[in-house]
């Protein structure tokens, strides 16, 4: 009997196309997101946000590359934000590809300067309608994730 039998839960779809759908569903998610106003990159950014209205945070994404993994303030950092998350029911993601997010989100857009991608928050837009399909995909992903103790699942961005 195995541990989801037990409390009964349903195992975690073991598939590649499921993990895909996930990664799919982010890089809707940001590319949406950017377009509407709606993403704050950045450790120190994000933090701020949180710690001034974590109410309007949707979804939370933390990306390091391997090199960053030898990172210990980064990963005192991502302890913090995970925390944080967790305290507010913000669901949250790892991807371990900087460069693909920095495809996907591009330059900051005052400077043109590189941004700082180890941390992206999706806040609330304005607009009291907008429900984002990818958003509901990654939250059932992160809910689903949860039922087997993956309390932050990884996702492989597409290519």
């Amino acid at each position: 009997m195995t541990l989801e039998e037990i409390h009964g839960q349903q195992p975690m779809p073991a598939g590649h196309d499921w993990m895909q759908g996930a990664g799919t569903a982010l890089h809707e998610l940001l590319v949406s997101a950017q377009r509407r106003g709606c993403l704050t990159a950045g450790v120190y950014e994000s933090a701020k946000l949180m710690n001034v209205d974590p109410d309007n945070v949707a979804f939370c994404v933390l990306a390091a590359d391997q090199e960053d993994e030898g990172d210990i303030a980064l990963q005192i950092h991502f302890t913090l934000i995970q925390a944080f998350c967790c305290e507010n029911d913000i669901d949250i993601v790892r991807v371990n590809d900087v460069a693909k997010l920095a495809a996907i989100v591009g330059p900051s857009e005052d400077s043109g300067e590189p941004r700082d991608l180890h941390c992206i928050l999706i806040t609330n837009p304005n607009e009291e309608g907008w429900k984002d399909p990818a958003l509901q995909k990654l939250n059932l992903f992160c809910e689903e994730s949860r039922n087997v103790n993956d309390w932050v699942p990884t996702i492989t961005l597409p290519e």
